[in-house]
């Protein structure tokens, strides 16, 4: 077994999606970023790589290289999963949005349940939390910023 941990921040701003774990947000506001932006599925990504001792999201999809402008953190995960995954299994994923607003309990069964179907795990294995930052910490507590938090266990398939 082997256990990854990821991280990833993003200032919000007009004209821009609110996307968290695939799903789109109704927000006025949205991830400012090269790709899509969705921070849940970043520190996801770095979770995974992070448990195999294969980097960061950064080594994988530079932000430099025009390929990732505007793609979807979905499909990026898809390729660590297909690429980089096997032959390990995502065992359960813990995850922690901290945003001030909107309010995203409405939203986590849906979270959840993409996430379940991209990773090919069962909803009971992934955990969605949302929290706020109380109104403090600098741009995260006045809402234009968002911070995502992932753990994630890894077991070897054996044959």
């Amino acid at each position: 077994m082997r256990v990854g941990t990821g991280w990833d921040l993003h200032r919000l701003g007009p004209g821009r999606k609110l996307i968290l774990g695939g799903i789109v947000i109704p927000s006025e506001t949205g991830e400012i970023a090269h790709s899509d932006g969705d921070v849940l599925v970043h520190a996801i990504i770095d979770a995974l790589l992070g448990s195999l001792a294969k980097g960061d999201i950064g080594s994988h999809f530079p932000d430099s290289d025009p390929r990732y402008k505007d793609v979807s953190s979905t499909s990026l995960l898809t390729q660590i999963l297909e690429h980089d995954l096997p032959p390990y299994r995502i065992e359960n994923l813990d995850t922690t949005i901290i945003l001030q607003k909107p309010k995203l309990r409405e939203h986590i069964d849906a979270i959840r349940a993409n996430l379940a179907e991209v990773l090919h795990i069962e909803i009971e294995r992934v955990s969605v939390k949302a929290k706020t930052a109380e109104g403090i910490l600098g741009e995260l507590g006045t809402g234009d910023a968002v911070i995502a938090q992932a753990s994630v266990l890894i077991s070897e398939i054996l044959c």
